[in-house]
């Protein structure tokens, strides 16, 4: 069983950054690509990025991209989103979770393809 643990979360103002980790335990963290997702107040979950398991590839959704960059150490089991120029439409719950597979595809911005989920970080963005 792999457990995901998230922090980093809070409240900041717009334009401020914020850094979430995630946590895995287990011995296989740097076997599997990971990504972030969020679910906003009313909203479905909807991507945000992923990072194989080398970290050699990203993915990002559009409405993060070049704000936002996902990175990982698999020696400390860890990964990591910096969030830079924070938006109030990015409040949200932040996910991390375990894709089941090395690689990313295009199919990375699927919730269905991860396996592990944590328990969810509060970032919240004020104007």
């Amino acid at each position: 069983q792999v457990q995901l643990v998230e922090s980093g979360g809070g409240l900041v103002q717009a334009g401020d950054s914020l850094r979430l980790s995630c946590a895995a335990s287990g011995r296989t963290f740097g076997s599997y690509a990971m990504g972030w997702f969020r679910q906003a107040p009313g909203k479905e979950r909807e991507f945000v990025a992923a990072i194989s398991y080398s970290g050699r590839s990203t993915n990002y959704a559009d409405s993060v991209k070049g704000r936002f960059t996902i990175s990982r150490d698999n020696a400390k089991n860890t990964v990591y989103l910096q969030m830079n120029n924070l938006k109030p439409e990015d409040t949200a719950v932040y996910y991390c979770a375990r894709r089941s597979v090395a690689l990313l595809g295009t199919d990375s911005v699927g919730a269905s393809t991860y396996d592990y989920w944590g328990q969810g970080a509060q970032v919240t963005v004020s104007s």
